[in-house]
């Protein structure tokens, strides 16, 4: 600038300042194509980041579908396991018996002269239950569906109760047919 204002420039002061401009014009350029090409990368940046945030929201729903996914999986499967640990007796037997004076214990089909029944039964094999002291409850019904002999109560997986005759407690072994009786 300071060669340009100058009124007695030489040929040669004004040849280094044609240079000098034409320098300044290159890096001009040179800066406006690098501006360019930032925009272009910001561009590109602008549309992955975009990208990312609608890949995170879904990621995001997808985990916390999974969460509720997982949870109903677990609460379910602790209720199959808690169904699946239930005992099951088969093979009941009642047998109806008189008491002798003697104390020896004769079968009887007169139900009349029965003294008390001697129930048997087979509790099945259970890979679930684990091996333990179980209490089974036994509930006898009138023929009219009221309980017989009521010795308390104890609580259904639905939370009401159920009274039962007797309870009986038996040592379970895990995967094991176990026999069981008790008298009534």
């Amino acid at each position: 600038r300071s060669i340009l204002n100058k009124k007695n420039a030489t040929e040669e002061e004004l040849k280094q300042a044609k240079a000098m401009i034409a320098e300044l014009n290159a890096k001009i350029d040179s800066l406006f194509a690098e501006i360019q090409q930032l925009k272009g990368e910001n561009q590109q940046l602008t549309t992955a980041n975009q990208q990312l945030t609608t890949e995170k929201t879904q990621l995001t729903n997808q985990n916390t579908e999974l969460q509720g996914n997982l949870t109903k999986t677990q609460t379910e499967k602790a209720n199959i396991e808690d169904i699946a640990s239930t005992l099951h007796a088969s093979n009941i037997q009642v047998k109806a018996v008189i008491v002798k004076k003697s104390g020896k214990e004769v079968s009887t089909n007169n139900a009349k002269r029965a003294d008390m029944f001697v129930i048997t039964c087979n509790i099945d094999e259970n890979r679930i239950t684990p091996s333990g002291k179980k209490t089974l409850y036994v509930c006898v019904t009138n023929p009219d569906g009221t309980p017989s002999g009521t010795e308390g109560t104890f609580k259904l997986r639905d939370g009401s109760d159920k009274a039962y005759s007797n309870a009986v407690e038996v040592n379970y072994e895990q995967g094991k047919t176990l026999p069981a009786s008790f008298n009534w």
